[in-house]
């Protein structure tokens, strides 16, 4: 008995009367494969199957059986959020509420901050086009750390509305590679901003390689920058503000005038009326200026001339300093003759002061 027939006996079909006009011919081979497994799942495979059984029942899922696919479905999908979440590959909506800033800050708050107003209005009219990046709180579950993104934190609190994020579970180390690499990108940094987000991440006692990872520069300016950090102090920086136009040559020249200040001299400026309602850039400059030696006093300068009465030399003074220069047109060579004999003329006014 071939396989069709077995199937046949086995779910009550007759099988199909030869002709008898033809003649006999060789047993046909099995059915294919997919014929057995059509049978083993209920499912008629040929036409002959419904007429054998008029009483078979239509193939039609129960309700029972419909909701349990469903919910099946439903929880495939829900895992399948959360693993999108999970990766970072699906942006979510969160109140910002819920989101506390890094652990390791890379701003310099400023009240004052022209930019902030205009991305607020940007956001109103046109939506939110750049998710931030954030993380799951290591402490505090139901809360998140930004990477980056504070600004727009700050503009969707002003508008009241949630902010669109991408959550990524970030180690310490990827969250601050992942700040410095925005940063970086963005270019909006300032370098003291720069100085103190590279001096946190030292004394946090991130090592040299991941600090100059997330911050795309070499060793030796991440010396520079942490030694710029270290000199200004930290409480004179939030009264300045970010001052974006303010480079390190400008910086290390407010730490010097700083460190020559007298006592309470810069809490007084800080302090005048109107300085904190300046622009960060318009605070930098007022404190620099503020701090300036005295101009020194120059006397009129002096000409030093020949027996015929031509200028030789030019001499100008000021309280702490005397600059002689020669005319090389009236007399040549004579600077040079000079130059060549200020040793002995130091060695012979200093044995003049030694003498009694």
């Amino acid at each position: 008995m071939s396989r069709k027939s077995n199937l046949d006996a086995l779910f009550g079909a007759k099988p199909a009367p030869k002709p008898a006009d033809k003649p006999a011919t060789p047993e046909a081979p099995p059915a294919p494969e997919p014929e057995v497994f059509a049978a083993a799942n209920l499912t008629p495979a040929e036409p002959e199957f419904a007429a054998a059984n008029p009483r078979a029942p239509e193939r039609s899922r129960s309700g029972a059986v419909r909701a349990m696919s469903s919910t099946l479905r439903g929880l495939a999908a829900r895992a399948d959020a959360a693993a999108e979440i999970e990766t970072g590959t699906v942006i979510v909506e969160i109140e910002p509420e819920r989101i506390d800033d890094s652990f390791i800050a890379d701003r310099v708050a400023d009240a004052n901050d022209p930019g902030l107003a205009a991305l607020v209005e940007s956001i109103r009219e046109s939506g939110q086009q750049v998710p931030i990046l954030v993380r799951p709180h290591p402490d505090s579950p139901e809360r998140y750390q930004v990477a980056y993104g504070r600004r727009r934190i700050q503009a969707a609190r002003h508008l009241s509305q949630a902010v669109r994020a991408v959550v990524r579970p970030l180690s310490d180390a990827e969250l601050v590679v992942a700040q410095g690499k925005e940063n970086l990108e963005r270019q909006d940094l300032s370098y003291i901003e720069r100085a103190f987000f590279a001096l946190r991440l030292e004394e946090h006692g991130f090592p040299r390689a991941t600090i100059t990872a997330a911050m795309g520069i070499g060793k030796g300016d991440l010396s520079t920058l942490i030694s710029v950090a270290r000199t200004v102090p930290a409480d004179i920086v939030r009264a300045i503000g970010p001052a974006p136009a303010a480079g390190r040559p400008r910086w290390m020249l407010l730490a010097e005038r700083i460190k020559a200040a007298a006592p309470g001299r810069i809490a007084t400026l800080l302090a005048e009326p109107g300085f904190r309602e300046k622009p960060t850039n318009e605070r930098f400059a007022a404190l620099l200026n503020a701090l300036s030696p005295p101009a020194a006093k120059r006397a009129p300068p002096q000409v030093w001339s020949d027996e015929a009465g031509r200028g030789i030399a030019r001499i100008e003074r000021t309280s702490d300093r005397v600059a002689l220069s020669f005319d090389e047109t009236a007399e040549p060579g004579l600077a040079d003759y000079v130059l060549d004999r200020l040793p002995e003329i130091l060695a012979a006014y200093r044995a003049g002061r030694a003498r009694p």
